[in-house]
């Protein structure tokens, strides 16, 4: 039997191990129609004693470091050689899919699974590692820029960001979330990096793609080119004035609404010259709303909040649209008597993935069989982080139905065991 044919034989047979884990997984962190694992919180907590568990039953090395980040590791020939990394996040948004993140750790599992079973030693250390707080924007507000573990793992991970972190619901610092489930957040932010490029041969995650590209071109798998940066405006306000909806006139009026309407329109407008250039780009107002102590029928609105997120895999587009979003509030402010405070924009880097290991996806690929399609990531992935530390990072995709960070995310397993197997084929080089 080929080598090829062995490793589609031996992922085939893990394959109900995996979905196991995510059965698993998906009956104790749902939330209504989702899941809900929420980071340094009891649901994160779950997938991440399970996922050890699961590591320990396969006689596997499992470590934990100050972030809690996990690392469950089969050994290889060599020890001396740097080692394959693997692995995602364990959080979610709120009531989100039970793939997104989970699905590159569990694939990690059940390529390790299938050498277990059926006695592939790779050359090198292979490293699965469950990935803390990556969804962190998603709950918490303030000024971070999430992926809080992978950066914790670097040695990257500004201090004071699990102060600035605030949960949008209860107030509390993550910090202070930190404390309560157990770690010690000022070890965390003192402790040198838990992970170099010296002794990393590569990351790879696997991911379920979350936008249609592989679902409209008929297409298991993809191979990432790269990932959209950010530069992200989480907090934005708007003052305006409140007064009676009827007693006003128009040119008295300073209308929160009406000119964060008109700051949108303005950006989308940028938006279209941008693409219209060949550019790059992807804009979204994610969160806008207003005062419901004191919004009205009758009264003009004097407030807005709001937040700002642009992507692009160039920098100089990311820089030219912030400079744009600030331009535009000015002049929308004086022309409808109102202020913008756009505080901060939190910039993300965009991050290009290894030549040589998309090189490699792409024979491999083809060796095991799998149509894929090199594509670019629109969302932020540990991945980046890896990339922009210096290591060499790849991602293969797997098809994903009804996009993600939703409840009906709708990967299937036969196209998960496709991904599974190039990552196999991979971690054996």
């Amino acid at each position: 039997m080929s080598t090829s044919a062995a490793i589609r034989e031996a992922v085939e047979q893990a394959m109900p191990f995996a979905e196991s884990l995510f059965d698993r997984l998906k009956a104790n962190t749902a939330d209504g129609a989702g899941v809900s694992r929420e980071p340094y919180g009891p649901g994160e907590q779950y997938a991440h004693d399970l996922m050890a568990a699961s590591a320990r039953e396969l006689e596997l090395g499992v470590e934990s470091d100050r972030a809690g980040n996990l690392y469950m590791t089969l050994p290889g020939r060599d020890r001396s050689l740097p080692a394959w990394i693997t692995g995602s996040h364990l959080d979610s948004v709120p009531v989100g899919g039970n793939y997104d993140g989970a699905a590159g750790v569990i694939a990690g599992l059940a390529v390790l699974a299938a050498f277990r079973r059926h006695g592939f030693t790779p050359l090198r250390d292979v490293i699965v590692m469950g990935v803390r707080a990556e969804e962190l924007g998603s709950w918490y507000g303030g000024n971070h820029q999430s992926h809080i573990g992978s950066r914790a793992a670097l040695g990257v991970l500004p201090p004071a960001e699990l102060q600035a972190a605030r949960h949008s619901r209860s107030g509390r610092t993550l910090a202070d979330q930190m404390r309560a489930a157990g770690f010690d957040p000022d070890a965390i932010t003192n402790a040198a990096a838990r992970l170099s490029p010296e002794r990393c041969h590569g990351y790879l995650e696997l991911h379920i793609e979350q936008g249609p590209v592989l679902e409209a071109r008929g297409l298991p798998v993809g191979i990432v080119s790269g990932i959209r940066g950010s530069a992200r405006a989480r907090n934005a306000r708007c003052i305006g004035a409140y007064s009676h909806s009827g007693a006003v006139p128009r040119e008295y009026r300073s209308d929160a609404v009406l000119a964060t309407a008109a700051l949108c329109v303005g950006l989308d407008q940028a938006w279209s010259a941008v693409q219209c250039a060949g550019g790059d780009l992807v804009f979204t107002v994610g969160k806008l709303y207003t005062d419901g102590q004191q919004h009205s029928l009758t009264k003009v609105p004097g407030e807005t909040w709001f937040s700002i997120d642009l992507r692009s895999q160039e920098l100089a587009t990311l820089e030219h649209m912030t400079r744009q979003a600030r331009s535009l509030a000015e002049a929308i402010g004086r022309e409808r008597r109102v202020r913008f405070d756009l505080g901060a924009f939190d910039l993300s880097p965009p991050a290009t993935m290894d030549a040589v290991l998309r090189g490699a996806l792409g024979a491999g690929a083809q060796a095991l069989g799998i149509a894929a399609h090199e594509q670019p990531s629109g969302a932020g992935h540990d991945a980046q982080d890896f990339a922009q530390a210096g290591f060499r990072a790849g991602m293969i995709f797997v098809r994903n139905a009804n996009g993600s960070h939703n409840p009906h995310e709708a990967m299937a397993m036969a196209d998960f065991c496709l991904g599974t197997q190039l990552l196999a084929w991979m971690l054996l080089r």
